[in-house]
């Protein structure tokens, strides 16, 4: 019998036409574009998988929240509710608002990291660990092994080692561990979540170390919602009781609330230290805005405050989840290499084994994205060699173990049939995979390639 995927929770009341191009003009733009699917014209796009940052449909009650917007310059009665709601639904007692979350971690690594610290994590995040290092601190991986092997079906891949984070303890000393960085979920392991027993394990050690876990918090609700299907004792608990057992394992958060916030543009720093908080507010004047703002106008967290809310609903992480699953099964079931298991914002083809016969350093990645564009008009982005970047002290390119184009799932925007779309060029692309050829990259900024390299085909 076929397998039946949970129909869409909302009903469409605005649409917006997209771009329909031919294969000539689609060659012609990722040429002009430098081979970098973050270079091309978000109209020159068929379906865009590039992210699902900031890229979400809002609700009709957040666009009503937007009407009600108080735009003073401090003490907003919108700042009032995404506090109260944050406490509410998180936990935390401060929150000081960002314009997005590499706008949260800014401020924590900021105020938190000096040079010759360590910042051990699972798995780094490219943003993430470049305000690391641009403070003097080093990244650690402490990810389970399991995590790097793309086709090891493992419900918690996102798991800490504890083994590898005492190591690091006894080597280093507790004193240059600022604080554990725990991304829930693992966005470049696939989208891949955190058990609540390993949370727990986690802030225990640290705690007997007195080492603070901050939490990014960008895609939580999707490892609530992993959590609820996959961890024994948890099935009937509501995505709400897990997020908060969750957070109650964090001294507090970055979040980019355009993820599992809903909305298309903020983000904030969360903790329940008194001095950090203090020195937050200090250093947010000068980065972003004043302390009851942090970059944002009122409607925006208004729009938030909301999309809380609205997040822990489960038949609507429930869909989200279900159009990753569903579009993973459509390409397996063709032979098609993703990573396993389905994470819970995207579908990750797994490029090194897709494109067996192109070296890591002539970026397979960024090659298939590139012909996935031109063969059918979605973008995507690549998450391997070229977003790695390059060890800072020998200049030489980190070789990730994965090499991942990731298919980004925006939330509520697309249905089963656009998703047919982009499943049907992926399997034409391996029939003829073959007949793409690598890259060579011509330009090549210092901070965050990925963003705006440039590229050509290799003869």
């Amino acid at each position: 019998m076929e397998k039946s995927y949970v129909a869409e929770p909302y009903k469409i009341k605005v649409v917006e036409p997209i771009a329909v191009t031919t294969r000539a003009e689609r060659e012609k733009f990722m040429a002009e574009a430098g081979y970098n699917t973050f270079l091309l014209r978000s109209d020159q796009c068929y379906i865009d998988l590039l992210t699902d940052s900031g890229t979400s449909a809002m609700s009709d009650n957040q666009w009503a929240g937007m009407m009600m917007g108080d735009e003073a310059y401090a003490g907003s009665r919108n700042f009032l509710h995404l506090q109260d709601v944050v406490r509410e639904y998180y936990g935390f007692k401060h929150i000081v608002p960002t314009h997005q979350g590499r706008g949260a971690e800014n401020l924590l690594s900021s105020i938190c990291i000096k040079p010759g610290d360590y910042v051990p994590g699972n798995m780094y995040f490219t943003t993430t660990r470049a305000h690391q290092e641009r403070n003097g601190g080093k990244f650690v991986d402490i990810i389970i092994d399991d995590a790097h092997d793309s086709q090891k079906d493992v419900a918690f891949k996102g798991d800490v080692d504890l083994k590898k984070l005492q190591k690091l303890i006894d080597e280093v000393g507790a004193d240059k561990i600022p604080y554990v960085c725990l991304a829930v979920t693992v966005n470049l392991a696939g989208g891949q979540p955190v058990s609540m027993g390993n949370m727990r394990a986690v802030h225990e050690l640290c705690s007997k170390h007195k080492i603070k876990v901050m939490f990014d918090a960008t895609r939580c609700v999707e490892n609530a919602y992993f959590i609820k299907i996959r961890e024994k004792g948890y099935e009937n608990r509501t995505i709400r009781e897990i997020l908060k057992e969750m957070m109650s394992y964090a001294d507090g958060c970055t979040m980019s609330g355009k993820k599992d916030c809903l909305v298309n543009i903020g983000g904030f720093l969360c903790m329940n230290d008194d001095d950090l908080y203090q020195r937050a507010t200090e250093l947010v004047v000068l980065y972003e805005g004043m302390p009851s703002y942090g970059g944002l106008a009122g409607r925006d967290m208004e729009a938030m405050a909301r999309g809380i809310v609205e997040s822990v609903d489960y038949n609507y992480i429930h869909h989200r989840v279900s159009q990753c699953v569903y579009l993973a099964d459509k390409l397996t079931s063709a032979g098609v290499p993703v990573v396993k298991p389905t994470g819970g914002h995207a579908v990750f083809l797994d490029a090194r084994a897709f494109l067996d016969h192109i070296p890591q350093d002539q970026f397979p990645a960024q090659a298939l994205a590139a012909e996935l564009y031109i063969e059918s008009g979605v973008r995507s982005m690549e998450r391997g060699i070229v977003s790695a970047g390059r060890n800072k002290e020998t200049g030489e390119n980190y070789h990730p173990k994965l090499e991942l184009v990731r298919l980004t799932i925006p939330r509520r925007v697309y249905t089963y049939s656009h998703l047919d779309v982009v499943a049907n060029a992926c399997i034409e692309m391996f029939r003829h995979r073959r007949e793409i050829k690598g890259l060579e990259m011509v330009y090549e900024p210092k901070l965050l390639r990925f963003f705006t390299a440039r590229f050509k085909p290799l003869a």
